[in-house]
């Protein structure tokens, strides 16, 4: 802040230069500094307008070449959504996770930050007839608890129940309405955009979650992508789509009710799902890269 030069500050400290450069490092890592790049271009600015005018978000937009690969670009928005996420977060402050790809990604980006009295909550469950998807699923948000210093909450049930009338008896259990409770009283929800027709795929479409039967059932319900499990349409409607009387997932109303609602999505091949998310109203924060932003306007 004092404009001072690496060297300058090493000799007012007595210590190397290269000291002076692992504490910066360390301060940007932790938090206790932040940069913020206020580009001379205005195109980017053109388009948050844009989005903040058409669907009414808060957007988030990440400079990605055009040229960049899937991965990379899920990287870069994933890094910057990691460290927004720490301002809207903080002590006595309940936040929901959906496991997937994308909250992968932002788990090993995060910013440290203390809290007090916070806690993670798991938006879906995990299991599937392959796996118990705990080590999965709480490995993300192990990584969100570890970084804010937060209690964490698991949601132990399937990702999907067999039958709608076991999750409707699963749904009376005490254990499993005290999670939904929880779930109901969150600040923050926190997730990105599953889609089947993702270049990167989505975790719940590519690791023994779906048979080939609820593929066939999603095609021909028109679904475009889901939110926390809960599939949609390219209009925002969920209705009369099977699966979701099966899925763990919260509901849209129960989501609509969070007053921040974060949506990270990258790539182009999930335009239509990140469309789908915001006509049905589940998007109050979206962080973005460019290039699919500026095809959400156009």
């Amino acid at each position: 802040m004092q404009d001072l030069t690496m060297d300058a500050i090493a000799r007012e400290l007595h210590v190397s230069r290269s000291s002076v450069s692992r504490l910066l490092s360390f301060a940007r890592a932790t938090g206790l500094v932040e940069i913020q790049i206020k580009s001379p271009l205005d195109q980017i600015s053109r388009v948050q307008n844009d989005l903040r005018d058409r669907y009414g978000v808060a957007p988030h937009i990440v400079p990605v070449p055009d040229h960049a690969s899937e991965v990379d670009r899920l990287e870069r928005v994933a890094l910057s959504a990691a460290r927004i996420l720490g301002s809207f977060f903080d002590s006595n402050m309940t936040m929901g996770v959906a496991w997937g790809s994308t909250m992968s990604a932002v788990s090993r980006h995060l910013v440290s930050k203390t809290t007090h009295n916070a806690q993670i909550v798991q938006l879906n469950g995990a299991a599937n007839t392959r796996t118990t998807g705990i080590v999965y699923a709480s490995e993300i948000l192990q990584r969100f608890g570890n970084a804010y210093g937060a209690f964490v909450q698991h949601f132990p049930v399937p990702a999907f129940f067999d039958d709608p009338a076991t999750k409707e008896a699963f749904w009376r259990e005490r254990s499993t309405r005290r999670v939904l409770e929880i779930q109901g009283r969150m600040d923050v929800a926190l997730f990105g955009i599953g889609s089947p027709y993702a270049d990167v795929p989505s975790h719940v479409y590519t690791t023994g979650y779906l048979d080939d039967t609820d593929f066939q059932s999603l095609r021909d319900a028109s679904v475009v992508g889901d939110v926390a499990t809960i599939f949609l349409r390219a209009d925002g409607s969920h209705d009369g789509i099977p699966l979701n009387a099966r899925a763990t997932g919260p509901d849209f109303a129960t989501l609509r009710q969070v007053a921040r609602r974060v949506c990270v999505s990258s790539g182009i091949s999930k335009l239509d799902a990140v469309r789908g998310a915001l006509a049905a109203g589940l998007i109050t924060d979206l962080v973005i890269d460019e290039g699919t932003a500026r095809a959400l306007v156009e």
